[in-house]
């Protein structure tokens, strides 16, 4: 009990000192690690270890993905091309659809692309379409983050669902099906939550320019296929490094399979996105190259502190047997579906990551399906799901993701509390619900 009280205190206290006090999240976040840290016994030479490894690990997976993703929206903010994207999105939908084609997008592009890829890459549309339909960028950010999380825990070939699949001897053909059919009504609560909570949260778009500045300083915009390729084309790419990796391996096993896997990797999709971003720059700024790049990287400067940061403090916590604690109190509680959504949320709640959630839950869950009574081949693939229920519950300062919605959307913590934390604990009791009602009609 004392190791998660320490968790909860470090949690309250830097809830308190980030939105009370005004302090950086940076800088709480790294002392919140190092004091949770010390409050548990761990060693001083082996938190400063964790905290720089956890900091380095967070980075070396999503920090080029978010320094190129910044260019990528500075260009396209400031060609034009941005505001381009949402006329022609709203010419099909109309203003009063956009908030649900925002998390309709998201739910799209989760199932192939991580969600902080993703996020990043479309945070530039979400902006832009908050601006022309007059909305609250809260309120885009929140039903875009629900749209890519649903798919993100729920539907493989995204690597938490996928990797239970296999420890939970799951179909990966049902696990699909039924995570697109509970996923749909999670992202749809998402984006109603989005509507309703984030309208009350006033967040400007505060796009650079009008496009009647654009056009009187370029004389007309980029095309719409233009606008959106430095989009389409790393969603594209890392779509068939997904499919490539598929256990059926659709594309064999030779150069084909290497080759999209390489060039789907995020990193280098979001830089081919940056060098097609860059010819949308017109002939007469294109001397202001470099300086926009440049923009780009100063402003994702303060994304990737807070977001390392992040990663300290979880990297610190799963140094503690948290798991190893729950499965020894929990395993034997006999709650059905409940268990692993339990253990999951739990975990994910101390720990910050969904994935890491996911993988921990289900290895424990494994010996155990058959004993709950839940082996069947519909069984394995509701226990996944409620794992993944779990997995959603909830997102707040531990997770990289809830620093990459927040920064990326003007959000301050309060904000980011109400908005992602909310609607991830929304989502993760209505999946559970969901996956509940399923478990009584098919087990």
């Amino acid at each position: 009990m004392f190791m998660f009280a320490t968790i909860f205190v470090g949690v309250i206290f830097m809830i308190i000192t980030i939105t009370k006090f005004k302090q950086h999240p940076f800088l709480i976040l790294i002392m919140t690690a190092v004091l949770v840290g010390l409050a548990n016994g761990i060693p001083a030479t082996e938190i400063i270890t964790t905290v720089k490894s956890g900091f380095g690990n967070i980075l070396s997976s999503i920090g080029i993905v978010i320094l190129a993703g910044t260019m990528i929206g500075t260009i396209l903010e400031k060609t034009g091309a941005a505001l381009t994207m949402a006329n022609s999105i709203l010419k099909v939908v109309g203003k009063n659809n956009s908030i649900l084609t925002m998390g309709i997008t998201g739910y799209v592009t989760g199932i192939p692309v991580f969600c902080d890829s993703g996020f990043v890459i479309l945070n530039p549309i979400a902006r832009a379409l908050a601006s022309r339909s007059k909305v609250s960028l809260a309120v885009m950010a929140t039903a875009l983050s629900g749209g890519l999380y649903a798919t993100h825990c729920l539907v493989p070939p995204t690597p938490g669902p996928i990797a239970m699949a296999g420890t939970l001897g799951a179909d990966l053909g049902l696990t699909i099906l039924v995570g697109l059919a509970i996923s749909i009504p999670v992202a749809l609560i998402a984006i109603l939550y989005a509507a309703k909570v984030g309208s009350k949260i006033d967040i400007p778009a505060n796009p650079e320019n009008t496009i009647e500045e654009l056009i009187e300083k370029y004389g007309q915009l980029p095309s719409a296929l233009h606008s959106f390729s430095p989009i389409l084309l790393p969603i594209v790419l890392i779509a068939l490094q997904s499919i490539a990796n598929f256990p059926s391996a659709p594309f064999g096993e030779g150069l084909l399979k290497t080759t999209l896997g390489f060039f789907g990797e995020p990193m280098i999709a979001l830089i081919l996105g940056v060098f097609v971003a860059m010819t949308l720059i017109p002939a007469s700024e294109k001397e202001n190259s470099l300086k926009w790049l440049s923009e780009g990287v100063t402003n994702s400067a303060g994304i990737l502190a807070i977001t390392g940061a992040g990663g300290s403090f979880g990297a610190i916590l799963q140094k503690l047997p948290i798991a190893d604690v729950l499965g020894e109190s929990m395993l034997e509680l006999g709650v059905g579906i409940l268990l692993p959504f339990i253990i999951a949320a739990l975990l994910k709640t101390a720990m910050g990551s969904s994935t890491v959630s996911m993988i921990t839950t289900s290895a424990m869950i494994a010996p155990m399906i058959v004993s709950l009574g839940l082996g069947s081949d519909i069984g394995r693939v509701l226990v996944l799901m409620a794992v993944g229920a779990g997995a959603m519950t909830v997102s707040h300062a531990n997770d990289s993701y809830f620093w990459v919605v927040s920064q990326f959307s003007d959000m301050d913590t309060k904000a980011a509390y109400k908005c992602q934390t909310g609607v991830t604990a929304v989502m993760g009791f209505s999946t559970l619900i969901i996956v509940s009602i399923l478990s009584i009609i098919f087990v």
